[in-house]
């Protein structure tokens, strides 16, 4: 089964292509435009590359959120658009469970952590049990950096663009329980959107017409009409 894996939570756009467990693709690319100028380029750059075709595709995976608001919807339109063009069905993905993922079978805890701005930042807590499996400890949140490390007691791992504006912090605070995974797997990996999503597609875990990016906290835009 081939899966294409769209992920536009970030600056660093990814776009992955997976046969079953064979990773095929990948494409990410940070740099600061809209993820409407390029995703589409970035799309047939991978299959292009792979030398498969739209119609040879059997599934696609998004990344659902936390993330940029802009990012997720443009992600989310774009994955609708390529269903209706092609048939086939697509699944959503947590943007912190595609992220822990790129630290298969780590011993410590992993916490995902993403820029939510106003000083807070999207946040998850997951764990590799000792056959490989990764379970989630917490549910995707916002919250302040001091209110994550307040839950914290053990080595854990951070990854994600809110290592980038908080890793000063983390460090001071949590000393040697504090540790930053390399540079290859701190962003969004498209290869690792489409593999869990392979996984769900396979489960039945389909998007529907009327399914909505996961932003955790109201836009700005939501914020200054309710106090209007």
């Amino acid at each position: 089964m081939k899966v294409l894996g769209i992920d536009t939570s970030t600056m660093t756009g990814s776009i992955g292509l997976v046969d079953e467990e064979r990773p095929v693709s990948q494409y990410s690319l940070k740099i600061d435009v809209t993820h409407s100028e390029r995703l589409m380029e970035a799309i047939d750059l991978v299959l292009q590359g792979a030398r498969i075709t739209l119609e040879e595709i059997d599934g696609f995976a998004v990344s659902i959120g936390p993330g940029s608001f802009t990012g997720l919807r443009i992600g989310l339109g774009t994955v609708k658009g390529l269903c209706m063009a092609t048939g086939k069905p697509a699944s959503a993905v947590s943007t912190l469970e595609a992220l822990a993922s790129n630290m298969p079978f780590c011993r410590y805890l992993l916490c995902p952590i993403l820029d939510a701005r106003k000083k807070e930042v999207y946040a998850a807590l997951f764990k590799y049990r000792e056959d490989g499996y990764m379970i989630r400890l917490t549910d995707d949140r916002v919250v302040s950096p001091e209110s994550l490390i307040e839950q914290i007691r053990e080595p854990v791992v951070f990854l994600g663009d809110g290592v980038d504006v908080y890793k000063d912090f983390l460090k001071s605070r949590l000393g040697d329980n504090a540790y930053f995974a390399p540079m290859n797997a701190m962003l969004p990996s498209g290869i690792s959107v489409a593999r869990i999503g392979l996984a769900k597609l396979k489960r039945g875990e389909i998007i529907t017409d009327t399914e909505i990016p996961v932003y955790i906290r109201r836009s700005e835009a939501e914020v200054k009409f309710r106090s209007s």
